[in-house]
C-alpha cells in the first residue's frame, strides 16, 4: 500500500472516532443527570408536548408526579394502574394520582420531590 492510502485511512479513522465521541457527548441529560432527555414526544396528547412539556426528566411538572409514574402522560403507567383497579373514571387518571378528587394525594408526591431536590415541587399545572 502506498503511504497516501495509509495516511488517508488513518485520517478517516480519526475523523470517524471524533464524530462518534462528539455525538455521544452532546446528548442532553435530564434534571437528575442519569437519564438522557428524549427529544421525541411520547404518547401524551400532542398539545402538551407542543407547549413545551418535556417528558425526559424525572418530574412531570404539568401533573406533579414523577414522569414514569404519570398516568396522564404514560399509557404504560395508565395501563398498570387500570389493571390494579386504581383508576378514576371521572378524571381519566390513576385514582391514587387524582388530586381533583382528593387534593391531599399530592402530598405523597411532593415528599418524593423534596427528598430528591431538597425543596418543594413546582405547582402542577393540572
Amino acid at each position: 500500500m502506498s503511504r497516501t492510502l495509509i495516511g488517508r485511512s488513518a485520517i478517516f479513522g480519526l475523523l470517524l472516532s471524533l464524530a462518534v465521541i462528539t455525538i455521544g457527548c452532546s446528548q442532553q441529560m435530564s434534571d437528575d443527570s442519569s437519564t438522557p432527555v428524549s427529544k421525541t414526544s411520547h404518547d401524551h396528547d400532542k398539545e402538551a408536548h407542543e407547549e413545551g412539556h418535556g417528558h425526559g426528566g424525572w418530574w412531570c411538572v404539568e401533573h406533579g408526579i414523577p414522569e414514569e409514574e404519570c398516568s396522564l402522560c404514560s399509557s404504560k403507567a395508565a395501563a398498570g394502574f387500570k389493571a390494579r383497579g386504581d383508576w378514576c373514571e371521572e378524571h381519566n387518571r390513576a385514582e391514587s394520582q387524582c388530586f381533583k378528587c382528593d387534593p391531599s394525594r399530592a402530598e405523597k408526591f411532593a415528599k418524593l420531590y423534596k427528598a430528591k431536590f431538597g425543596q418543594a415541587p413546582p405547582e402542577p399545572e393540572e
